[in-house]
């Protein structure tokens, strides 16, 4: 049982960690325009007047007039130049700003992406290592580069961030919300403070509408809010300070095995959607919990899925009495407001046992509680079912407690002339405490009364009577009689919290074994089989693992091994895996199958499921069980993603290292054969005007065509290394396809080449040597597959948000399937002989080029005349007779 008025360990953990460490302060705003760089270097000016070492890292000001005027006073740090595709691009100077060492460092847009060659890949990645260098930040992000609320975003403004933060920096910095009405934002982008006035119309009508910049400003609002009651839940936490600090809604339900009880997380559900709180259901687990039946432990079972599948968080919290564990709960969740049902109970069992409610609502504080109706009075909980051992415990307990007393009792008469008479009421004590921390209460009662009767029968006079002659010995035996009741009670406690205590020690024990196990695993099968061993171990069940593959669930790991799955237990794990839910007996989905299946959930989706099922026919898991099986199903799913990761991490490294040994083979072999073959074409050419002959004409066009292999082999090394130099310029598409006809003229013989470009096709802005490529490779295969003496079409069209230039052969065309894998370095299509005279370099270069240049290619069949299309997609944003399109987001 946590103590609220202890330190948090986790959270002071936490906190200590951020010792050393420089602070981040981050400005977040809805939107463009709303002043956060301002803001920002408004700050660093008060703070280097007030003395602090304050730099400019890097800041961006759009050609915002009154932002460059702040940075007047401010030392900037230079960029450091980074050549990306033949441009210069500035870039912050992490290493001048450490060697620098300021005490702190503005540090602009926080979700840039670094240019290629950088040490990080994100400019966060920089602010993260000066902050591991002492330093601090302040730094600025809207919100719609939050990587939670992406998809949320993209929703309703329609723009689709591609620069993203992940909510963990938010989370470790303190947030000042930049804000300013809608209004006053659509007013200022009318004034050109925002964008260039071309460009105001546009984001008018897009993503500067009123209600996208209305919903925006509730979110910054909201994601501060959150990250701010985060930070103060852990700092309270951490000091151990008293109160539910309720400057946000918590919302905690509490659960048990009534049926009733999943309407309470339902309209706790609805409770915390309205309140847009985060919520959570706790069940109190007490003595009395180990007396349910397997009616009500599925019940309870039931209950606390379904209020994992509304997305609540779950957990199971010992406890003496349901009250302390539910004011525990709440005083360690820092709840504001709990939702609890009130069963109807006749008024003698309230009478007896009190009432939960009442009591709840006159200890809990300042805490709000939402009573709803529960179970129905005239069904009150059946207990007659249950063994009468569960409820008296076992008979040998009482002879145990009986020969005790009659222990005492032969000790008592020993020293009856030694000590006094009330000394000797004393001596019963010892097996009443006895039988109570041993064997319960109802065995301390019964130790209690036989006590009182086996001292009035053998020490008061008359001894051997159960009279008493001595008014005042009956008072002896009344306070012997309640000692021994009080003092049962207190040991029964005592005994029921040493239970508690050793159960919840066993499951901590229990997590730490697994975690040290699945540490332990080499590789992944060693991995599988080790879940499975301990979940077996650890719960009494068979396990089985199960991974996806292209033919449905396929079992990896069981224990014991010999298990196998029909096809309804396989119908259930694949159930489990496409819904991320669990399926199967016990569950709510395909309960006729002998197994309960979970899903193996991480970041990256289900990566498997988990089967278990007993020998028997009952319930696959005890109430009890259910939240170690929690645990133990989050420990497997980090350590299998953590397995999977670090095989994907070695794949990719091998996979670098060959491309790299690749090319630098292309290029060292490419080198090597260019220069014998510019001297051979050049004197083949010499021999051709002092001797022309047909013997003469193939060589040197085999001659040309192995320098064109040569080309596209080093061309295919430059894309493959990143290192293409654009020169963009403007461009006329006719001209390029033009030129491209002319250059491939003897790929094309029997050919007739035909352009079908309109005259209303604006230029563009793309590197033209890149272009010519491209369209030489495209035609060079078109004459290869088209059949002999038909055309081959190169059109060109005009859509809404992009122009398309098209190759169309009509040949045997690009077999299903194969359609990307076309684009694949050295992929030539099978099951035609016109292949054999290709490379498989061309359709790869034709992509690489593209996309060096923000094109895109794609390949598919034409319908009529039928054979392969190729398609060069040219974005909107380099289409020169359209304004210039920003991406606002």
């Amino acid at each position: 049982m946590n103590d609220p008025d202890r330190r948090d360990p986790e959270a002071f953990l936490r906190q200590a960690a951020q010792e050393g460490r420089g602070r981040l302060k981050i400005f977040l705003g809805a939107a463009p325009g709303v002043g956060k760089t301002y803001e920002m270097l408004t700050d660093g000016m008060q703070r280097l007047k007030a003395g602090m070492d304050v730099v400019v890292g890097v800041v961006e000001t759009h050609g915002r007039r009154e932002t460059e005027a702040l940075l007047a006073g401010h030392e900037v740090v230079p960029r450091r130049d980074v050549d990306h595709r033949g441009h210069r691009l500035g870039e912050m100077d992490i290493d001048a700003i450490l060697a620098r060492r300021p005490q702190l460092a503005l540090v602009d847009e926080l979700a840039h992406t670094n240019a290629p060659g950088s040490r990080h890949p994100k400019r966060y990645q920089d602010v993260e290592e000066l902050l591991d260098a002492g330093i601090d930040v302040y730094s600025t992000v809207n919100i719609q580069h939050v990587e939670s609320l992406n998809d949320i975003v993209a929703s309703f403004t329609r723009v689709r961030v591609r620069e993203t933060v992940p909510d963990s920096i938010l989370e470790m910095a303190e947030i000042e919300v930049v804000d300013i009405p809608p209004d006053e934002l659509i007013e200022r982008l009318k004034e050109g403070k925002v964008y260039i006035p071309q460009e105001t119309t546009r984001a008018l009508s897009h993503f500067f509408s009123k209600s996208n910049l209305t919903a925006l400003r509730e979110m910054a609002l909201r994601r501060a809010a959150q990250a701010v009651d985060a930070q103060m839940l852990d700092y309270v936490r951490a000091h151990a300070l008293a109160g539910s600090f309720a400057a946000g809604e918590r919302i905690l339900v509490a659960i048990s095995e009534v049926p009733s009880a999943q309407g309470l997380v339902r309209a706790a559900k609805r409770l915390a959607d309205a309140l847009k709180a985060p919520w959570s259901a706790v069940h109190i687990e007490t003595p009395r919990t180990l007396a349910f039946t397997q009616e009500e432990r599925a019940q309870l079972a039931d209950t606390m899925a379904l209020a994992s599948r509304l997305g609540a968080s779950t957990a199971t919290i010992p406890a003496p009495s349901v009250v302390e564990g539910l004011r525990h709960s709440v005083a360690d969740a820092r709840a504001t407001q709990i939702v609890i049902g009130k069963s109807a109970r006749p008024w003698w069992f309230e009478l007896r046992y009190g009432s939960v409610v009442d009591r709840l609502v006159r200890e809990i504080g300042d805490v709000a509680v939402h009573v709803l109706p529960g179970d129905d009075p005239a069904t009150p909980p059946k207990r007659a079912g249950r063994p009468a051992a569960q409820s008296w415990g076992k008979p040998l307990d009482y002879v145990w407690s009986a020969l005790l007393i009659a222990a005492m009792t032969t000790l008592g008469r020993l020293l009856i002339e030694i000590i006094d008479l009330g000394n000797i009421a004393l001596l019963y004590l010892v097996p009443v405490m006895f039988a109570a921390a041993s064997f319960g209460l109802r065995a301390g009662l019964f130790a209690g009364l036989l006590s009182s009767l086996a001292y009035n029968f053998f020490f008061l006079p008359p001894t051997g009577t159960l009279t008493v002659s001595n008014p005042e010995n009956i008072i002896s035996i009344l306070v012997l009689l309640g000692v021994a009741i009080v003092t049962s009670q207190f040991a029964a406690r005592v005994r029921a919290q040493a239970d508690l205590a050793q159960s919840s020690a066993r499951q901590n024990a229990a997590l730490a074994g697994f975690s040290r196990q699945l540490t332990a695993s080499a590789s992944q099968e060693e991995l599988m089989q080790a879940i499975c061993a301990e979940v077996s171990r650890l719960l009494s069940v068979r396990t089985v693992l199960l991974l996806p593959s292209r033919d449905g669930p396929q079992l990896r790991a069981a224990v014991p091994p010999e298990d196998r799955l029909d096809q309804i237990e396989k119908a259930a794990a694949q159930w489990a895996m496409d819904n991320e839910q669990p399926a199967g007996r016990g569950s709510s989905t395909l309960t006729a199958s002998d197994w309960l299946f979970h899903p193996l959930r991480t970041t990256r989706g289900v990566l498997g499921v988990l089967g278990l099922a007993r020998e028997d026919a009952g319930e696959p898991l005890r109430s009890d069980q259910i939240p170690l099986l929690m645990s133990l199903l989050d420990q497997a799913s980090i350590a299998f993603d953590r397995m999977a990761l670090e095989e994907e991490m070695l794949d990719a490294r091998q996979i670098r290292e060959r491309d790299r040994l690749r090319s630098a083979l292309l290029s060292s072999v490419s080198h090597d054969l260019r220069t014998p073959l510019t001297t051979i074409i050049s004197a083949m050419h010499e021999l051709k005007q002092q001797q022309p002959s047909d013997l003469l004409d193939t060589i040197d066009a085999e001659a040309k065509r192995l320098n064109r292999f040569v080309a596209n082999l080093l061309d295919m090394a430059r894309v493959e290394a990143g290192a293409l130099p654009l020169k963009v310029e403007p461009t006329d598409l006719f001209d390029a396809v033009a030129g491209a006809a002319h250059d491939t003229r003897q790929s094309l013989v029997g050919h007739e080449v035909k352009v079908d470009i309109l005259p209303d096709i604006p230029l563009v802005r793309v590197d033209p040597t890149l272009l010519h490529h491209c369209l030489i490779n495209l035609l060079d295969n078109a004459g290869r597959y088209a059949d002999p003496g038909t055309p081959v079409i190169v059109r060109g069209r005009r859509l809404p948000d992009a122009i398309t230039l098209s190759v169309l052969d009509e040949g045997p065309g690009i077999p299903a399937g194969a359609e990307v894998r076309v684009f694949d370095t050295f992929t030539r299509l099978e099951g035609s002989d016109r292949a054999k005279h290709g490379t498989g370099l061309g359709l790869a270069i034709v992509k690489g080029f593209a996309e060096a240049m923000g094109l895109s290619v794609s390949a598919a069949n034409n319908r009529e005349p039928f054979g392969a299309c190729f398609t060069i997609t040219i974005p909107q944003s380099l289409i020169i007779s359209e304004l210039p399109h920003e991406d606002i987001a």
